[in-house]
């Protein structure tokens, strides 16, 4: 220590404290922020003052000329500018709602914008449109509020007046609702004032640094309170403030700004430089565009919202090569190419060079618990078609963000259509359980599965904010396995998609991830493939994500399984009518060569009814327009199927035509015997023995006998005032006021009905949801049970082949129901028997609920539904909060409650909706919400259910009967000496009784029946569709005596997988084997 030379340092820090210093109020400062960019009593002081060197919308400059078409048409572009324009002006206000207004714009650039720094053109009505060339293409859609501005060529600072046109449309982005709450039936007179057009000179600095304000901004009010990041960020942006306040707003003061600004976000956020560096990213940016194909707009309207969306999309990929854009739906694409072809083809060169990603597999973004199994395959088939021919692939991943709940034979289907991947996020509305897992297998009842991710930003349409970025971390539930996301932002639901604010956010936002961290990195320039391959790529090297088994049930909009009863009522008539026609025509083609297999028809009705079957058309949730343009294609199909129907019915010797001296034959489409008392259509006569005809037999052609060809009859007995039993030799029914007080099942001399239990009892529950009326019903309407009481009931059929019991119940002043309760004579001890119910229902009742119910003398803590291809058990108590909210499920055509050895079966001919609560069987048969159809369910509706007891558990044989209540057999006259029976037992299906011969039709690329959008194959071939529907491995023989050469199993889309071995010569047969609920499609080479 001693004699050291000491060093000493003098400090800068000052001795004397030159003034106060506070602490700044976090609070204070932060809402500061918002005076900086916010309209308002400070705009003209703040950074929104600068954004335009100029402007100039005088008439000189911009001339407005207006053409107006009649009666809501939407003429095509060469139509509208062959008529007269007249002078209209901003101020001038436009509709009414749906209308298409043309407007004509003559521009010239001022002599003091020619030079300008940007120029644009800004377009404002508050409603959508679109900008066209002169000579009549399409460029990119403008939405009021949201995309008003088109860039000007630059070749138009000449001087000179330059032409184009703006195709204005009368409908926002959400159509016409009054006020504002979009989901209200539109309003027919809704004006829009053109408040808007004009040529601006955009200072481009000042617009950056509005976006690089407005992320560091929500970095301050966002980020952590204890993190420096946040402190740092509101440093930053008071920073910026203060320089552009003491700078008064000046050029210097914007250049020092974005200087500030670059201290917190790097420099490199102008550009797609930012996403170079090699820091590794965990958030996919996936730009999109959800076009609902309808829901508060028609048809019409959506093909006009794709073009606009997707034009904009083009452009932008012009400008950002980073933008990557995903989107669906190959009806869509469709109308594209045929309405907009020069959009078309610009979608395609995009498509080409990587950036345009045509995704999802299916026709539309389609509703996954109403459709049957085969709608689905011919979702999936109609829609990869479709994507190959025009793109040259099919899609990988199948995208469905926006439907209300998912099958649990999607993953099965989806693997079949040649997807491994799912993408959604619904489950993220739920309102009572919080779905647990972000990115997880999905396994479908038949043990297949596919890789599910739901986006954790909990969004389809998110706007890109710093939240949106965040959020794909904070509220990712799958970290444990994988902490990549997927980030969808775009403009959705009404179409619009991605704007050039979200993409410069989301390079302000990557560059402040590099600069300052805390923020997940966003990586641009990738597709949801490359997504979905990283996924892949880490289940291979050893990750294992998590499973879900079966439906993802969507705990809400449960009401849209019963809303627009007579909707679903087509889809399901539809759906059996196809199978019909394709089943039919195969046979025809086999018979006669000279016979045209209508592949062009049979495309066009599927078409329509996979249309129909979009998430908010089948569901119920679109406003009134959408359905009467769903019944116009409906009823178009129909017309169309009957007419193809009798084509191949003539070829093979029958027709639907009765005629006075002919043959009576039956045609059972099914694909086993039944015997079915059948009412002939027309019949006069008031004795049973002319009205009714006895048809056993089958599949194919079936013989009619006389009515007395049943071996026991039916009767029906008042036997006290208002109270009939109806009996047979299966069961004996009692009736009191339209109810069942008494079901005995003779075999099992067993009681059905509970104890003191009302058995088709009609109850009306009081239904307003917390919002969404047309979608959903909530827990607590059960709690406004009431009983509906009826007038006595009176014997309307006597025997000794039907009786029936018919009852009316008055709903109220204007709604009525008109129940048939009916026992037809069974022909044998072992026959399936049920009591049928036939109703009329005139409704016209506000936001109320009709259902039946049926409380039984079952107990089982789960309930069978079915389901696509298969049957889902759902549980009948109230366990759990899961198990409350399944308190209404999706069921197609029966429900089932049974014991080990006893059961019930309730059989439906059009209803989806149904719950089972204890022994309590409920199925739901109409709503009357308000919005967004005020008149939704409104009229006359017939309905058909069935309550059917059974020995032993649930089997094949509720399978089969409910195929056989919603495919009755019809009528036709033998026309030919020798309808060819033998062509009709050509193939069948032995073995397990639980294996469903559920498809029958020609090969897509036969050469006899290809339309030529992919390759053809040689000869002639014919496609069998069978699924496992009870749950068990299975084997069973495909018999056949077509000339068959070879037999392959495909998938869906019928490309061929391994040959199968056949045995046998006039009569071939192939060994199956299906695993439970399996789906196996086989083609038959001949």
């Amino acid at each position: 220590m001693g004699g050291e030379t000491s060093s000493r340092t003098t400090s800068s820090y000052p001795k004397l404290s030159a003034h106060p210093v506070g602490q700044k109020i976090q609070s204070i400062y932060t809402d500061r922020l918002r005076q900086f960019t916010s309209g308002g009593q400070y705009e003209k002081e703040n950074l929104l003052s600068k954004l335009y060197h100029n402007v100039c919308d005088d008439g000189d400059h911009v001339k407005l000329s207006v053409y107006s078409p009649p009666d809501l048409t939407r003429p095509t572009f060469h139509d509208a500018i062959s008529h007269t324009f007249r002078p209209t002006h901003r101020g001038e206000s436009f509709g009414p709602a749906w209308a298409t207004h043309w407007f004509k714009i003559q521009l010239t650039v001022p002599k003091n914008m020619r030079d300008g720094e940007h120029l644009e053109f800004h377009w404002d009505a508050n409603n959508e449109g679109m900008v066209w060339t002169e000579d009549g293409n399409p460029l990119q859609g403008l939405t009021g509020g949201d995309r008003v501005e088109w860039i000007l060529p630059t070749s138009w600072r000449d001087g000179k007046e330059h032409i184009f046109y703006i195709e204005m449309a009368c409908n926002g982005m959400f159509g016409n609702a009054p006020g504002g709450d979009s989901i209200q039936p539109p309003d027919p007179n809704k004006y829009y004032t053109l408040w808007k057009a004009q040529i601006v000179d955009v200072n481009l600095a000042v617009r950056h640094l509005y976006v690089d304000f407005w992320i560091i901004g929500d970095a301050a009010r966002e980020f952590p309170g204890d993190s420096w990041e946040k402190h740092e960020a509101l440093q930053v942006c008071n920073q910026i403030m203060d320089v552009f306040i003491a700078g008064k707003g000046s050029a210097t003061s914007i250049e020092e700004g974005r200087r500030i600004a670059q201290k917190y976000i790097g420099k490199n956020v102008d550009s797609a430089k930012v996403y170079d560096s090699d820091e590794k990213s965990i958030v996919y940016g996936i730009g999109h565009c959800h076009i609902d194909t309808c829901w508060l707009w028609p048809w019409a309207e959506t093909k006009r919202k794709v073009a606009r969306s997707w034009s904009n999309q083009c452009d932008l990929m012009d400008r950002y090569p980073e933008h990557r854009f995903a989107c669906s739906q190959a009806q869509q694409y469709k109308w594209l190419k045929m309405y907009y072809p020069y959009v078309f083809d610009r979608v395609k060169s995009k498509v080409k060079e990587g950036r345009f990603h045509p995704i999802g597999g299916s026709w539309v973004e389609h509703d996954t618990n109403m459709p049957s199994g085969e709608s689905l395959v011919r979702q999936f088939l109609y829609g990869q078609r479709f994507f190959e021919s025009n793109f040259g692939e099919r899609c990988q991943t199948f995208w469905l963000p926006d439907t209300f709940g998912y099958s649990a034979q999607l993953p099965q289907i989806c693997r079949l259509a040649g997807m491994t991947r799912f993408f959604t996020q619904k489950l993220s509305w739920n309102n009572i359980n919080n779905f647990p897992h972000t990115t997880f297998n999905w396994v479908s009842l038949d043990g297949s599965q596919v890789i599910c991710h739901m986006a954790p930003s909990e969004t389809y349409t998110a706007d890109a904010h710093f939240g949106d970025v965040r959020r794909s971390v904070t509220q990712h539930k799958s970290m444990d396995q994988d902490n990549t996301s997927l980030l969808v932002f775009g403009k959705g639901d009404g179409g619009g998609g991605p704007t050039w604010s979200m993409l410069e956010k989301l390079r302000r936002c990557r560059g402040l991830s590099d600069t300052v961290g805390l923020l997940p990195r966003v990586n641009m320039g990738n597709s949801v493939d490359d997504f979905y391959a990283n996924l892949e790529k880490k289940v291979a090297e050893g990750t294992e994500l998590v499973t879900w088994y079966g439906e993802l049930y969507f705990e809400l909009h449960r009401g849209t399984y019963t809303t627009q009863a007579n909707n679903k009522l087509n889809n399901r008539k539809q759906e059996i009518m196809l199978h019909d026609v394709e089943y039919l025509a195969t046979l025809a083609s086999l018979k006669s060569k000279s016979y045209k297999y209508p592949k062009k028809e049979i495309d066009e009705m599927w078409e329509n009814v996979l249309l129909c079957q979009f998430h908010d058309c089948l569901p119920g949730s679109s406003i009134e327009m959408c359905y009467d343009d769903s019944d116009k294609l409906y009823a178009h199909n129909a017309k169309l199927g009957e007419k193809v129907k009798e084509e191949a019915l003539t070829v093979l010797g029958l027709s639907q035509h009765l005629k006075a001296n002919a043959e009576l034959a039956a045609v059972n489409t099914t694909p086993w015997t039944r015997s079915e008392l059948v009412r002939i259509p027309h019949a006069s006569a008031k004795s049973q023995e002319q009205k009714y005809t006895y048809v056993s037999g089958g599949p194919g052609v079936c013989k009619t006998h006389a009515a007395s060809a049943i071996q026991s009859t039916a009767s029906i007995e008042e036997v006290r005032k208002g109270v009939f039993v109806l009996k047979n030799s299966i069961f004996q029914a009692e009736v009191e006021a339209g109810c069942i007080t008494s079901l005995i099942d003779l075999r099992a001399n067993r009681e059905v009905i509970a104890k003191g239990g009302k058995g088709n009892q009609l109850v009306m529950f009081d239904d307003k949801p917390l919002y969404w009326q047309a979608w959903d019903v909530e827990v607590f309407h059960l709690d406004s049970r009431k009983e509906l009481k009826s007038e006595a009931s009176e014997i309307v059929e006597h025997g000794p082949y039907r009786v029936s019991v018919a009852t009316k119940t008055q709903v109220s002043k204007d709604s009525w129901v008109k129940t048939t309760i009916s026992l037809d004579a069974c022909n044998s001890q072992t026959q399936t028997g049920y009591l049928l119910v036939e109703a009329e229902v005139e409704w016209h009742e506000n936001m109320k609920f009709l259902k039946v119910e049926f409380p039984v003398d079952v107990v089982n803590t789960e309930a069978n539904y079915e389901t696509q291809y298969g049957i889902i058990r759902r549980p009948t108590h109230y366990n759990t909060s899961w198990d409350m909210a399944k308190f209404e499920v999706c069921c197609h055509k029966f429900a089932d409650l049974s014991e080990a050895n006893y059961g019930v079966s309730i059989l439906n001919d059009s209803k989806y909706g149904f719950a089972t609560c204890g022994n309590l069987m409920r199925l739901s048969l109409l709503r009357a919400p308000k919005a967004p159809d005020a008149h939704a369910d409104m009229g006359r509706h017939h309905i058909k259910w069935a309550i059917m007891p059974h020995q032993g558990a649930l089997s094949s044989d509720t399978v089969r009967a409910a195929y056989n209540f919603n495919h009755p057999m019809t009528l036709v006259s033998v026309v030919d000496d020798r309808p060819p029976k033998e062509l009709f037992n050509a193939v069948n299906v032995t073995g397990a009784s639980s294996l469903i011969l559920d498809c029958v039709k020609r090969g897509e690329d036969d050469e006899d029946v290809s339309r030529g959008e992919l390759t053809q194959r040689k000869g002639q071939s014919v496609i069998l569709r069978i699924y496992e529907s009870m749950g068990g491995k299975s084997r069973g023989v495909i018999e056949t005596t077509l000339p068959v050469k070879k037999v392959y199993e495909t998938n869906v889309l019928e490309d061929d997988g391994k040959q199968l071995d056949m045995s046998g010569k006039n009569k071939i047969s192939i060994p199956i084997e299906l695993r439970a609920f399996e789906v196996k499609t086989f083609r038959l080479q001949l």
